[in-house]
């Protein structure tokens, strides 16, 4: 977790640096900043969504498997069955 923070750190600065000495004037670094914090919020976005999906298919997978656990609990492979 660290890392992952550490590194996202690093390169926001990294980009945020090398936009503010870039040659040009200010509406070319203002464009190139808008558009860098659209990708990082973009991508906080997203991977609060593959989150989301993520936990979602791990509640149903749980929800299978509490099912499918009382059926084979629940099955007597020695019951007499009753035939018609």
């Amino acid at each position: 977790m660290v890392q992952a923070a550490l590194s996202f750190s690093i390169s926001v600065i990294a980009v945020l640096y090398a936009i503010a000495h870039l040659p040009g004037d200010a509406w070319m670094r203002g464009f190139l900043l808008l558009g860098t914090l659209y990708i990082v919020t973009s991508t906080f976005t997203l991977s609060k969504c593959v989150r989301d999906h993520q936990e979602a298919s791990a509640v149903i997978s749980r929800v299978d498997q509490v099912r499918l656990e009382r059926l084979m609990a629940e099955y007597d492979p020695f019951k007499q069955q009753l035939t018609p």
